[in-house]
């Protein structure tokens, strides 16, 4: 018996060996995910099924939000893996306020494609509040209890019900820690809603667009670049994008009504990549840098300052650009053209590399002897004529953040020459090389350039390796963590097994 009790350890330890290389092995392979508007808007688009064979095939997009309930759409999406969120038309929401109609509406657009099709919310309307239509004002809750009741009367209870919220259902939002809801409707039509979310463990959806809020002195913050902050006196935090002070004013006006364990979930956010001529902050390199710095900021797990250590399930409206939208700015929210090559990457495609903005920062060009310019020979550094005030904001911006500036304080190998542009091209360097060493991770609001040129020196190593080492270093920490748990876990089996032999 105790040569079998020995076999087994052994083969008990094997395996968590194995599980503990596949853990890792999936920790360091993990790939950006993120959801997408699918609108169809658009007389050029493809068939939803290329649509759904090209998502599920070349990109990392694991779940859409459609505007309908678009059969054909939902039958593309079928074993794919992605999950569909589907929308009730505004105008159908008073008469499935009674649950025969819900029902009805249920058994016809819901029951033919579950559970094959992925249906992971029904939107019933969308920002019904800002319609200030009272008749849809008044049905929506009625709405979605009926449809809820309906799901689980048919056995589809994992689908959710919930409806999307622009942000003017605040009356204040600045600072994040006064955000409240519009005064009248807290109580009378926040408060239900939230308690149903409660009640059926579902989603509170919002839509927040820092394009929408933004003004030329603000840009910066909206775009997660740097800048200097907005400051909450009530709570000391100092937010360094809009993105995050507006989800932290809804929490704020949820937490008022004694709702902030409500999951919140980011139904539609975005940046358009062109516009009428002029129109202030509308770019291909502002769309490139808002999305792109989304989509690591909600798949990094930090959360806000109010919501720290989160991960918030996200939707970038949109997936393609649609020509029937009436401003030259509506037509050009998508990810990608109706030929489904992309406007710019998010890091979404699979095994591509980026297509980078527009317009790159500039590249300075090497010296005879130096190291190439391609590949990994490339170095972020503070172009000569940026302002000391602009370099101590990429400091701060970028020592906010999980790269490591130890190097550039006192005692640090690159602490000497002690002034703001040698550190500050450190730091902006660490920060290029961590984040794929992209172009548009160099722009700096203008302040960065791109050399071929080492500018390493003495003791201080500007080694593009860095940011594969600060990557493999939080791998390895996020790896640990896990090791540890699998550790303790074999410790108690051990124990366990010694006390039955005995």
């Amino acid at each position: 018996m105790a040569i079998l009790s020995a076999t087994k350890l052994l083969f008990f330890f094997s395996f968590l060996f194995a599980w503990d290389v596949i853990i890792f092995s999936s920790t360091t392979a993990a790939a950006y995910s993120i959801g997408v508007n699918y609108g169809t808007v658009a007389d050029n688009l493809p068939p939803p099924s290329q649509v759904a064979n090209f998502l599920k095939t070349k990109t990392n997009i694991d779940r859409v939000k459609i505007f309908d309930t678009n059969p054909d759409i939902l039958k593309a999406f079928a074993n794919t893996g992605i999950s569909v969120t589907v929308t009730v038309g505004n105008g159908d929401i008073p008469s499935l306020a009674k649950l025969p109609a819900a029902q009805s509406w249920i058994a016809k657009n819901i029951l033919p494609h579950h559970p094959e099709t992925i249906i992971r919310y029904i939107a019933v309307g969308n920002e019904i509040q800002a319609t200030s239509d009272k008749a849809l004002i008044a049905h929506l809750l009625p709405a979605m209890k009926a449809l809820r009741s309906a799901l689980d009367v048919a056995n589809a209870s994992s689908i959710k019900v919930t409806t999307p919220h622009s942000l003017g259902i605040l009356s204040t939002s600045e600072p994040p820690s006064t955000g409240k809801f519009r005064k009248g409707y807290d109580k009378l039509i926040y408060a239900p809603i939230l308690e149903f979310h409660k009640q059926t463990k579902s989603p509170f959806m919002v839509n927040p667009y820092p394009y929408f809020g933004f003004a030329p002195q603000t840009l910066n913050y909206a775009l997660f670049k740097p800048n200097g902050g907005v400051f909450d006196a009530a709570t000391g935090i100092n937010y360094t994008n809009m993105f995050d002070a507006q989800l932290d004013a809804v929490y704020s006006a949820m937490k008022k009504l004694g709702y902030e364990d409500v999951e919140i979930v980011v139904g539609e956010t975005g940046w358009p990549s062109a516009g009428d001529p002029g129109q202030p902050g509308v770019s291909l390199e502002n769309a490139l840098a808002f999305n792109g710095n989304l989509v690591k900021h909600v798949n990094s797990g930090k959360g806000t300052p109010l919501m720290p250590n989160r991960t918030f399930e996200t939707y970038i409206f949109a997936l393609f650009n649609e020509n029937l939208k009436e401003s030259v700015s509506e037509r050009n929210f998508g990810l990608f053209k109706p030929d489904l090559t992309p406007v710019y990457d998010v890091g979404v495609l699979r095994n591509e590399q980026g297509m980078g903005p527009a317009t790159a920062p500039p590249t300075a060009t090497a010296p005879s002897g130096s190291a190439s310019g391609s590949g990994k020979g490339k170095w972020c550094v503070a172009k000569s004529e940026a302002s000391d005030a602009a370099l101590q904001a990429n400091i701060d911006y970028v020592c906010s953040t999980v790269v490591n500036c130890r190097p550039i304080q006192s005692g640090g190998a690159c602490f000497n020459p002690n002034n703001v542009r040698s550190h500050a091209s450190y730091a902006m360097n660490v920060y290029y090389q961590a984040n794929g060493r992209h172009d548009f991770n160099c722009d700096f609001n203008h302040t960065g350039l791109i050399t071929s040129t080492d500018p390493s020196h003495e003791a201080c190593n500007y080694s593009s390796d860095q940011g594969e080492a600060l990557k493999l270093e939080k791998s390895v920490a996020a790896c640990s963590n896990v090791w540890q748990m699998i550790y303790y876990s074999a410790s108690c089996m051990i124990l366990i097994h010694i006390s039955l032999l005995h």
